[in-house]
C-alpha cells in the first residue's frame, strides 16, 4: 500500500513536497491544505485533492502523514502540536534557538495522541546536523565550522525588502574563501563573524528612492548586516527576473580533528551540498523523513523525534536486504 501524503501549505515547499512525492515510488499525494480558496490553487497531481486547512481534520484516517509546510517564525510553533492531534507529521522548524521548546511543545501533544512528530528537518537543520553529530562522535577531539553558501537568503532578502524605498531584491551569502581553505588545511582557526562570511545584495529601487540611504541602512541593520562585509548592488527589475531568480544555496559542514597518543595525526571531514533549489531540495529530505515517520508509527512508536533519533535504514525505500546489498 502507498504511504498516503498530505501537504499543509503550497508555497515553494510545498510545491517541492509534491515533486518529491512523485518521485517516490511507495507514496501518493492525496490532498493539498491551503488558507486560500481552493478553486484557486491549481496543484500538479491531478488525482490529488484540493481543500481549505479548516476540513483538515476530516482527513485523519485518510491521510498517513501530514508534511507541515509553513513558516518557522509564526506557523509551525502553532500548527505542528495541533496537527500531531490528528497525524503523524513532518516539519522543517529552523530557528535554532528554540528548537528544544518546539520540541517539548511537540512531544507532549504526540504522545497524548499517539502519533509521531518529526521536527527541524531539511538541510540545517537536517543533514547539517547529523554530518555534524557523526563527526564529533568520530573525531572527539577537534572543531566544528559551517560555512552556508554562496546561496540565496530568503530571510536576509526579505529584510532587505522591508526597508522603505525598495521594490525588490535578492541577498546572497558567500563564504570567505581564506577562511574555508585555512579550516580545510586543519590548522582550526578562531574566525569571527565578519571573517567567515560575506553578503551581496541585488537590489531594485522604487522611483525616486534616495539609493545611498538605502544601501547606509542595508549595511548598518542589527542582526542581518551590520556584522558582515557587505556589498550592494542596484540594479533593474529585469535584470533582478534575469538572472537572480532561482533560490540556490548550500554550503560546507566540516570537522577538523586529532587522533593519536600525542594527538599528532590530524583529520578533516568535509560534509558539502550545492543546490540549484534550496526548497526543493528541503522538500526531498522531508518526504524521506515521512517515509521514517509512517514506519514510526506502523511499529506503534509515538512521541516527538529529530533526525538524531531516526536510523538511517527508515529514510530508504529500498528493503533491509536490498540496502546490505547495494549500499554496505
Amino acid at each position: 500500500m502507498s504511504i498516503r501524503i498530505g501537504i499543509l501549505g503550497y508555497g515553494n515547499l510545498g510545491r517541492g513536497v509534491e515533486c518529491a512525492v512523485k518521485q517516490s515510488p511507495d507514496m501518493e499525494l492525496a490532498a493539498v491544505f491551503t488558507r486560500r480558496d481552493p478553486s484557486a490553487v491549481s496543484i500538479l497531481t491531478k488525482e490529488a485533492a484540493v481543500c481549505n486547512v479548516a476540513d483538515a481534520e476530516e482527513w485523519k484516517d485518510k491521510i498517513d502523514v501530514m508534511i507541515l509546510c509553513g513558516g518557522s517564525a509564526t506557523d509551525l510553533p502553532e500548527q505542528t502540536p495541533e496537527y500531531v492531534r490528528f497525524f503523524n507529521v513532518v516539519d522543517s522548524f529552523d530557528t535554532h534557538a528554540k528548537i528544544p521548546e518546539h520540541f517539548e511543545n511537540v512531544d507532549k501533544a504526540a504522545r497524548q495522541s499517539g502519533r509521531i512528530g518529526i521536527i527541524s528537518v531539511g538541510w540545517d537543520p537536517g543533514m547539517f546536523s547529523l554530518n555534524r553529530m557523526y563527526a564529533n562522535a568520530i573525531l572527539p577531539e577537534g572543531k566544528d565550522y559551517t560555512f552556508w553558501g554562496k546561496g540565496v537568503s530568503q530571510g536576509h532578502s526579505d529584510a532587505v525588502r522591508r526597508i522603505a524605498g525598495v521594490k525588490n531584491a535578492k541577498q546572497y551569502t558567500i563564504p570567505v574563501d581564506d577562511a574555508l581553505e585555512s579550516v580545510r588545511a586543519g590548522e582550526n582557526p578562531e574566525l569571527t563573524t565578519r571573517q567567515k562570511h560575506t553578503r551581496e545584495c541585488f537590489v531594485v529601487l522604487e522611483e525616486g528612492a534616495d539609493a545611498a540611504k538605502v544601501e547606509k541602512e542595508i549595511k548598518t541593520m542589527p542582526n542581518y548586516f551590520a556584522d558582515y562585509d557587505t556589498t550592494v548592488h542596484f540594479i533593474s527589475e529585469e535584470e533582478l527576473m534575469a538572472s537572480h531568480s532561482g533560490i540556490p544555496h548550500g554550503g560546507f559542514v566540516i570537522r577538523s580533528g586529532k587522533t593519536g597518543w600525542e594527538q599528532e595525526n590530524k583529520h578533516v571531514i568535509e560534509y558539502s551540498l550545492k543546490l540549484d533549489s534550496n526548497p526543493e531540495f528541503t522538500a526531498s529530505v522531508i518526504v524521506a523523513y515521512a517515509r521514517a515517520a509512517y514506519r514510526l508509527s506502523q511499529e506503534g512508536q509515538s512521541g516527538c523525534k529529530t533526525v538524531f533519533d531516526i536510523a538511517p535504514a527508515y529514510l530508504s525505500a529500498k528493503s533491509p536486504e536490498e540496502l546490505r546489498a547495494a549500499l554496505l
